[in-house]
């Protein structure tokens, strides 16, 4: 049979998550760097939007023939709710998917140096003076809403071949853009908790107690997103196809 065995689809989300971080989340302590005492501009978050997009698509088409390239909870939780993917699995692909986020941000730092900590690892955080809890779960909601409704787009068995990796690196960098001026556009729970926990055991600062509004906010949009594509992609072929 032409399946990769467990501990290869582990392996591959666990690097796929890693990549992820390091470039995407990376881009954020590296243009800090670069920018030096000059203010972020849109031309910063540009540039962010695109180091996710491009990694993400390289993702998808390096390891989604291994594991599906999840690199994400919120798909993983998704498909597993519609019965598109084994619930048996979900602990192992989640538990990859931490370790991986983890490991991309100490290679962040490897890379970068102990300034990439300083420069706060491009932890995902809101200004609570500006930003409220229910904006911010509102903004990571529809992020991850768009991401993974998008991914069931170009899974579906009508969807155009050969373009997913596009389409999902197009809709990250569409997404990151209206809502990472509220919340650094986080949109995956693994890239919020992996940097986390490594810029706290670095000694850095990091907002714990906002991360409820994240892991919930992401999770509930990849679900929700995963139901309501189903409801209205379902044609009587399908129904059939469940039937028989």
């Amino acid at each position: 049979m032409d399946e990769n065995r467990t501990w290869q689809k582990l392996a591959a989300e666990f690097l796929g998550t890693a990549f992820l971080v390091f470039v995407g989340v990376g881009s954020v302590p590296a243009l800090a760097m670069a920018r030096g005492d000059a203010p972020f501009t849109g031309a910063d978050l540009g540039f962010i939007s695109l180091s996710f997009a491009t990694i993400v698509v390289v993702t998808v088409y390096v390891f989604g023939y291994i594991s599906g390239n999840h690199i994400n909870p919120a798909v993983t939780l998704g498909l597993a709710v519609s019965g598109k993917f084994p619930w048996r699995s979900v602990p192992g692909y989640l538990l990859a998917q931490l370790l991986g986020a983890i490991a991309g941000s100490f290679a962040i730092v490897g890379a970068l140096g102990p300034k990439a900590s300083k420069l706060g690892l491009g932890v995902a955080s809101f200004n609570p003076d500006t930003v409220s809890i229910p904006q911010a779960l509102f903004a990571e909601f529809i992020g991850t809403f768009l991401l993974v409704f998008a991914v069931f787009g170009v899974i579906h068995r009508k969807a155009a071949p050969g373009w997913a990796g596009l389409a999902i690196g197009l809709v990250v960098f569409a997404a990151i853009i209206p809502v990472a001026p509220a919340t650094g556009a986080s949109i995956n729970p693994a890239r919020t908790t992996g940097p986390m926990i490594v810029q706290s055991l670095l000694g850095g600062q990091v907002a714990w107690g906002q991360w409820w509004v994240y892991v919930v906010a992401e999770l509930l949009g990849g679900v929700i997103a995963a139901l309501l594509f189903g409801v209205i992609s379902k044609t009587a072929a399908d129904k059939a196809a469940v039937s028989s």
